[in-house]
């Protein structure tokens, strides 16, 4: 073998192997969670059959019809045996309050979801980077105290509380403050090209920023922190000796290898705030995941339920599973 395929082979080996235990690890995950959103949301008081009556009064006869139609005549274990081979083929069921496929209506909201979620994951991120690399290189100093004060204290914050209260002062209006943005929605109708564009950024406004508000802070402390351990490194002290300015130590030599975790935090991020939208998005009425996961709670709609789960815990799941291949990419000593 040549030398520098030999080297290929033997530097690649280790990380194939740790990929491959990361991605079994994944799919381990994704099996228990399917077999999870099965048997929890069996739990839920109610009985979806009458809501499907929309409370008109029916005969036995009819409710059993019902429940066969959906399966829910048959025993739990063979729910269960036809729930899993159904999802393991991309078949989540069928809605009950829809009579739609799962799949159908996940598909249709996820659009709205990420249209939310990226955008204030991108201003989250840039944010959180941005302040706690200052707020590390200027450590001790006002700015610094005054910006980690404020990320705790936010961040500690339930992302409802803080989106109702947004809601009160900025769309209602509050004595001399006007309410100038809406109270909720995705759009106001009637509105196409750069109108609807405008509208929907209009709408946008308050949920991002509460979505922001409570998930910049993590990044923030996490970069400082990083950051911080990073300063007194010797290659920054010979960098410095060198004559480079104390700007372009910090930007070309600091920051990036303080980085490293920061981008592991990112990805885990990404998956949370698809995840944790739920509350967000039933504040703000908005048209997504979140909501359509509360609308099927008040059912209960288990269908709907598991297969929302499903995707929410498979968001966390991957992205994690991403960060950790990711990593060793950045950082050689990890996978070995």
């Amino acid at each position: 073998m040549e030398p520098a395929r030999e080297l290929r082979t033997h530097a690649g080996t280790p990380y194939l192997r740790y990929a491959a235990g990361k991605a079994g690890g994944a799919a381990v995950s994704l099996l228990a969670v399917l077999v999870t959103s099965f048997f929890l949301f069996r739990l839920i008081p109610g009985d979806p059959v009458k809501f499907m009556t929309g409370g008109r009064p029916v005969s036995a006869a009819q409710l059993a019809a019902y429940r066969r139609e959906f399966g829910l005549d048959l025993p739990l274990w063979q729910q269960f045996t036809d729930y899993c081979g159904k999802a393991l083929t991309g078949d989540l069921g069928t809605s009950y309050q829809f009579r739609a496929p799962v799949i159908d209506k996940i598909t249709e909201a996820l659009p709205n979801t990420l249209l939310l979620t990226g955008t204030a994951f991108v201003l989250c991120t840039v944010l959180g980077i941005v302040l706690g690399t200052r707020s590390a290189w200027r450590h001790g100093r006002l700015g610094d105290r005054l910006n980690t004060g404020v990320a705790l204290i936010l961040y500690s914050i339930p992302s409802f509380w803080l989106g109702l209260l947004l809601i009160i002062v900025f769309a209602v209006g509050v004595g001399p403050v006007p309410g100038v943005f809406p109270t909720g929605g995705m759009e106001s109708g009637g509105k196409e090209g750069f109108a609807l564009a405008v509208d929907v950024a209009h709408h946008l406004v308050l949920p991002v920023i509460t979505l922001v508000a409570v998930e910049y802070g993590q990044t923030l402390l996490v970069t400082r922190s990083a950051l911080l351990d990073e300063m007194g490194s010797d290659y920054l002290t010979t960098a410095r000796a060198k004559g480079l300015r104390d700007d372009l130590v910090r930007r070309r030599h600091a920051v990036p290898n303080a980085l490293l975790p920061t981008v592991t935090l990112v990805f885990v991020n990404l998956g949370r705030t698809v995840a944790g939208v739920i509350l967000v998005e039933t504040v703000f009425s908005w048209p997504g995941l979140g909501g359509l996961f509360y609308q099927a709670l008040s059912v209960p709609d288990l269908p709907l339920v598991q297969g929302l789960f499903f995707v929410f815990a498979s968001a966390v799941i991957l992205m994690n599973t991403l960060a950790d291949l990711i990593y060793p990419l950045l950082d050689p000593r990890v996978g070995r």
